[in-house]
């Protein structure tokens, strides 16, 4: 298999990952998600975890619809962003001292994020 398809299979993987979590922070209150075992969202305003759900929702399209209708060039900026926003959950967990499995899973998330972004940016550009 060559470099687009995996790149393909990994975008769709990262959508649905990132569209499950959007939608639950988009679908549930926050004492809702502390209780699904998130106790990082104690920290945070219904708002700001409405944000999260919606930058989570974008990125998530941004990783498939743009090259579906031409534009391609999208999709890597959309994985550079969830790269970022991943980034910021990094800073979380360590402040909050969540090292395993959390921090260990989202450094995996942000390698995912950044080898889309590394792949559509360069050899396998749209």
């Amino acid at each position: 298999m060559d470099g687009n398809i995996w790149l393909w299979i990994l975008q769709g993987f990262l959508a649905l990952l990132f569209l499950g979590t959007g939608v639950l922070k988009l679908t549930r209150t926050r004492d809702e998600i502390v209780a699904q075992g998130l106790a990082w969202a104690e920290d945070y305003s219904e708002p700001a975890l409405r944000a999260l759900g919606w930058a989570e929702v974008l990125g998530a399209v941004g990783l498939v619809v743009p090259p579906l209708v031409g534009l391609g060039m999208l999709t890597p900026v959309a994985a550079s962003c969830l790269t970022v926003l991943t980034v910021g959950a990094i800073v979380v967990h360590v402040r909050r001292r969540e090292f395993l499995p959390d921090v260990v899973r989202t450094l995996a998330l942000i390698a995912l994020c950044a080898t889309v972004a590394y792949g559509r940016f360069g050899p396998a550009a749209f």
